[in-house]
């Protein structure tokens, strides 16, 4: 690991490396052009992280001979790294107050105003359509398309709660129109039952004809018995993470039988219009992490383009933001 301190040195995990160089040199950029080299992937035959003293021999770094312009880099990637790290404190406050709302609006400790009816149990298959494709139905992996018209939704492509559309793969037309049962759409409740069990996502929209590939449940209610956003996001609490808990202990089961979900029951209000309430704020405190996570990783992708640019001399700062 490089730590940036205020010498011509840099440190490994038990070892200190001094230099003295012929000519000046910033050692934040010192550090942040060993990070950019990736010095910090290199090995020694054990395998550990260790930067020996003959990898640092034969490393050649450039860098401007200008001691002004190499602070000017190295504050412009701070600037990045602070916004890095105050993004960062933010996703994680945003986190723990979404957290904060499950716990208190699913379990029903706290109430939003204009609500008072007592809480009901839900049974969630008595109540609900519960849909897979059967076995694989004949369904091989040589049929999945890079591109084309009608997707094909697993769990790997299940992403904080969502279906990641770019990631889905494509099949013929045939296999779409052959259940029209798993047929994907607006409002469906998905749930993985195989491998990793539990895993769950809401089908906010649907960009194009999509079915379900084997290992997914689809859930919808029977004639508005609940709302569907509303279970999504007790499949998401320590409900729904408890009975997976009691189903597995002891085991190495790794399927989600339709039978299983018979004894699923979940706390909900009465009040259709209740769930929907609690489902708006929980969506809504949803999208604002999901927001800055995005935010998140664009300034980390800015910061490797800036580091790619600015360290290579490919792009030079302007004459005034180095003097």
């Amino acid at each position: 690991m490089v730590y940036r301190n205020s010498g011509p040195a840099w440190i490994t995990d038990n070892a200190l490396y001094a230099r003295r160089f012929k000519r000046p040199l910033d050692v934040r950029f010192f550090a942040l052009a060993l990070e950019a080299a990736r010095l910090n992937d290199m090995k020694n035959k054990n395998d550990l992280p260790l930067i020996t003293q003959g990898i640092l021999n034969d490393v050649k770094l450039a860098w401007p001979h200008s001691m002004a312009e190499q602070s000017a880099i190295a504050d412009a990637v701070d600037d990045v790294d602070q916004c890095i790290g105050a993004l960062e404190r933010l996703v994680a406050k945003k986190q723990a107050i979404k957290q904060s709302f499950i716990q208190q609006l699913l379990t029903g400790d706290v109430r939003l105003p204009g609500f008072d009816q007592p809480w009901v149990s839900l049974p969630v298959a008595s109540r609900s359509v519960l849909k897979a494709r059967i076995g694989w139905q004949g369904l091989k992996t040589e049929e999945y398309r890079e591109t084309g018209t009608h997707r094909l939704v697993g769990g790997t492509e299940f992403a904080d709660g969502r279906v990641d559309w770019s990631k889905t793969p494509f099949v013929d037309k045939w296999r779409y129109d052959q259940d029209s049962y798993i047929q994907l759409r607006p409002g469906d409740v998905l749930l993985t039952k195989d491998g990793s069990i539990g895993k769950t996502a809401f089908v906010h929209d649907v960009p194009g004809p999509a079915t379900l590939n084997s290992g997914v449940f689809v859930i919808r209610p029977v004639r508005e018995a609940y709302e569907p956003r509303f279970l999504y996001f007790m499949l998401r609490s320590r409900f729904f993470e408890d009975f997976i808990g009691r189903l597995t202990a002891g085991s190495t089961i790794n399927h989600l039988y339709q039978r299983d979900l018979v004894t699923l029951v979940l706390p909900a209000p009465a009040s259709l219009e209740e769930q929907r309430k609690i489902a708006e704020v929980l969506s809504d405190a949803e999208a604002e992490v999901g927001a800055l996570q995005t935010r998140l990783a664009k300034t980390r992708a800015i910061k490797t383009g800036m580091m790619q640019q600015l360290l290579s001399g490919r792009t030079q700062l302007p004459a005034e933001a180095a003097s």
